[in-house]
């Protein structure tokens, strides 16, 4: 099953770098080019200089100044093998919550092999930029997020033990977001967690093409014969899959440039849903929520004029019939039902155009998913639930991938914190 072990991380030396909220970021991909040079120009130290190089040699830029920075201490390699103890704590909805996790190293594994699984489908685009920037740098900057299951929940435990002292680094992002980090070098602590995970699969949730990248670039070394053993791992966060801070939020569709009126079409859903309109926009999340909790399939359209349609799936099996060669769980995704029975079958969104997004946009908030309506830049919104972790699981563990933008976990990782080296 996976293996884990402690590594020597790399970390700015505060002194010389400056205060880490002003040396962290965001992940890479959510980060617009002007919130990278906000970043940069509160500290030219930030690590998404390293992240998301710009310029005319990105990477090549990007390694020069990854070897400057350990040259002149700006980066520094911890002493000793560590596991790095990571929590972030958050509020969403007037409830705080928080959940812990490990940093670790984790030895890549086909996915065939079942012991590292993924639930989401990914983009060569986005590999090929991750590729390029590894085979600059050799470093990891930012950790996959990946979960398991521990029913008795002994590694969370053994966490918040290792954990129960002051953290090395504390610091909360302009999201209200706080970050903290433990820095555990005792041998005997480490070696007794690696055991813990001696008997678990681990599950993607965050970070497939980094995952991808990495498994390509382990092969790139092998071939080149320029591998030292460190390229059979890539640094991951572990978070118990069951732990009650995990939170998961829905990422909504939103329709542009159809052929057809949506209105005139969205009535043809009957034959799978039962209809019922509502007024005003500001009870959605709510009816869509008791909808959540009862275990109905359910998702809400909205085209304007602050009314909207709330769509229940009549039938559960409906889509399994028309997708005999998937898997239950496959067939019993809120994203399945909405793309296979509506947006394919109804508006003839198909899963090319799907993954170009020609007519489909992905929107995490509600409140931009409805204003993109009623500005007139969209023709109409699906809303949608969450997908639950348990779902994430099953889906993963019968070796199919979701459907792109089907999961959305709250909140991100940040980077900086820690890297990788790969040496």
């Amino acid at each position: 099953m996976a293996e884990i072990k402690a590594f020597k991380g790399l970390r700015f030396d505060r002194e010389k770098a400056g205060d880490i909220d002003k040396l962290t970021c965001p992940p890479y991909d959510i980060i617009s080019e002007e919130e990278r040079q906000a970043y940069l120009s509160e500290n030219e130290h930030n690590i998404i200089r390293l992240e998301l190089p710009k310029g005319d040699e990105p990477y090549r830029t990007a390694g020069q100044t990854l070897r400057e920075w350990i040259s002149s201490g700006i980066l520094g390699k911890e002493d000793k093998d560590a596991v790095y103890i990571y929590e972030e704590e958050f509020t969403l909805g007037g409830v705080t919550r928080s959940f812990k996790g490990c940093i670790v190293r984790v030895k890549l594994e086909e996915f065939s092999k079942g012991i590292i699984l993924p639930h989401e489908e990914t983009l060569s685009k986005a590999k090929e930029d991750r590729f390029n920037l590894m085979k600059a740098t050799n470093c990891n900057f930012s950790q996959i997020y990946s979960l398991f299951t521990d029913e008795r929940h002994s590694i969370t435990n053994r966490l918040d033990s290792l954990s129960s002292g002051k953290p090395e680094s504390e610091l909360t992002d302009c999201n209200n977001v706080t970050h903290r980090l433990w820095v555990v070098t005792d041998e005997n602590e480490i070696s007794a967690l690696c055991s813990d995970f001696s008997d678990k699969k681990l599950y993607i949730a965050d970070g497939h093409h980094r995952y991808e990248t990495a498994l390509n670039y382990r092969n790139y070394c092998r071939e080149n014969g320029t591998g030292n053993g460190a390229e059979d791992y890539v640094m991951m966060m572990l978070v118990d899959m069951e732990h009650p801070g995990l939170l998961v939020l829905p990422t909504h569709r939103v329709l542009r440039n159809l052929s057809v009126n949506p209105d005139e079409v969205i009535d043809k859903c009957g034959e799978y849903f039962d209809i019922t309109e509502y007024s005003g926009t500001d009870t959605i999340e709510t009816v869509l929520k008791e909808r959540y909790d009862s275990g109905d399939k359910a998702f809400a359209y909205y085209s304007g004029k602050n009314k909207y349609k709330l769509l229940v799936l009549k039938d559960k099996t409906a889509v399994s019939k028309l997708l005999p060669g998937k898997s239950a769980a496959y067939c019993g995704l809120d994203v399945s039902i909405l793309h296979t029975l509506v947006l394919e079958r109804i508006f003839g969104i198909d899963s090319e155009n799907m993954a170009k997004q020609i007519n489909l946009t992905y929107v995490k908030e509600f409140e931009a998913a409805i204003f993109s309506v009623d500005s007139g830049s969209a023709q109409c919104a699906f809303i949608l639930n969450p997908t639950k972790v348990e779902e994430i699981k099953d889906v993963a563990a019968a070796g199919e991938k979701m459907p792109q933008k089907s999961t959305y976990f709250y909140p991100k990782l940040i980077t900086g914190l820690v890297m990788n080296e790969l040496v």
